[in-house]
């Protein structure tokens, strides 16, 4: 296989990487603007918030705990592994074929 072959599918996983790490980014960002208390009506915040539930769509109050923070970490905080290991899984995949 050609070395250029072989650099356009190390550039594919990095980008695959990178937007698994975006993603997960997001996440963890809304999680910590929810429990630092943000200020709901800022304009940053409601973009933050809206990508979050929208990426954790899936996940989003799967968990029935007592406590909303840790609904918020748990539901939130499990898509964002979630991305994070099927995206550098995916990216790992792309950087190794042949």
């Amino acid at each position: 296989m050609s070395p250029r072959h072989r650099n356009g599918s190390h550039q594919a996983g990095t980008v695959i990487a990178l937007v698994a790490d975006v993603m997960a980014a997001i996440l963890v960002l809304w999680i910590l603007m929810y429990l630092l208390d943000a200020n709901s009506s800022n304009s940053f915040v409601e973009i933050v918030r809206d990508a979050a539930r929208w990426l954790a769509g899936w996940s989003h109050d799967l968990f029935t705990f007592d406590k909303e923070w840790a609904r918020v970490v748990a539901g939130y905080g499990l898509a964002a592994v979630v991305y994070l290991v099927i995206g550098h899984g995916v990216a790992g995949r792309v950087r190794s074929r042949h």
